[in-house]
């Protein structure tokens, strides 16, 4: 792992950290990489037979008759993963993650987050808004208001992985196919890892913290790490604020005109140590929030309306 320092880069009070694909590889949800392959999710759980001949020959045995073919197949993609990994290893490839901290507080429905040099930045959340819910939350909720007399802290982050990992073997449609789907993984492998250490050293909240990995993939932590583009965040456009916050181009980022990141294996999102803050998706909006959040952006309601387009319908 190399880690910069603040003299070190531009903007300020960005960390960059570079990771070994060893380092992150422990935190690799294999649960969503066979689901990549169409594989149901519990075949995941053959990552943890850690290489022992009889625990891999009970994990086969596990299965009903009629699924331990199944069941040998996700061994063996696991398997050639596990290869994989090691040449990417070889070939001096690497995973990335910027962070940076902010003083922030909430106003309304928006995260207004303050630099160093007292510049705001506003990121604005939508509610939810469906009928039937006992609460209709927005992640704003969980970030001090303004006019409180304290301060409260949001961190922001983007992670990728080398995009040459993608482009390995384009003449071998599954080996191709392996790399895109292990640097996708590997993505977010390095979105935990990095997150791990901003709770327990660069923001330090949870300094105390002694959770095992699979701990941590179940979210049995402090604080959450919504990411942009899921159910709670679901404005890809917010890649643009990010970016602004980032420059994740340091990391080799590049985003589209709608705020898709490429590479592919690339996240990015809010870090919020709030120990109530939960995971939850938005669903449907209707014309009236629309029209609000299209004004706290700054942007046109037909533009955000294609954004938005599936919370919509």
């Amino acid at each position: 792992m190399k880690e910069a320092t603040d003299n070190q880069k531009e903007p300020r009070g960005v960390t960059l950290i570079d990771y070994e694909i060893h380092e992150v590889v422990p935190y690799v949800n294999w649960l969503y990489f066979f689901s990549a392959w169409d594989f149901p999710a519990r075949y995941g759980s053959v990552a943890q037979t850690d290489g022992c001949p009889s625990c891999r020959a009970r994990w086969v045995a596990s299965f009903p008759d009629a699924e331990q073919t199944k069941a040998g197949e996700a061994m063996k993609l696991f398997d050639d993963a596990q290869a994989m990994l090691h040449e990417l290893e070889a070939k001096g490839l690497h995973t990335h993650a910027l962070v940076a901290l902010f003083d922030a507080r909430s106003r309304g429905d928006d995260i207004v987050l303050t630099d160093a040099e007292g510049r705001e930045t506003v990121v604005p959340t939508l509610r939810q808004q469906g009928t039937g819910q006992a609460e209709c939350l927005c992640w704003a909720d969980f970030v001090v208001p303004e006019g409180m007399g304290r301060k409260d802290t949001v961190g922001v982050f983007a992670t990728s992985a080398d995009e040459a990992i993608e482009q390995l073997h384009p003449d071998d449609a599954y080996r191709h196919m392996l790399c895109q789907t292990l640097a996708d993984r590997l993505a977010e492998a390095t979105a935990e890892r990095m997150h791990e250490e901003v709770r327990r050293r660069i923001w330090g909240y949870a300094a105390d913290e002694r959770l095992s990995i699979g701990e941590m993939l179940q979210e049995k932590y402090v604080g959450r790490r919504p990411a942009i583009g899921y159910p709670s965040l679901p404005d890809q456009s917010l890649n643009f604020v990010i970016d602004r916050l980032l420059s994740m181009e340091r990391i080799g980022v590049r985003l589209t005109a709608s705020g898709a990141m490429r590479p592919h294996a690339s996240t990015s999102g809010l870090l919020l140590a709030h120990p109530r803050a939960r995971h939850f998706a938005i669903g449907h909006i209707g014309d009236d929030q629309l029209r609000d959040y299209a004004q706290r952006r700054g942007m046109p309601v037909e533009t955000l309306r294609k954004f938005l387009a599936a919370n919509l319908t």
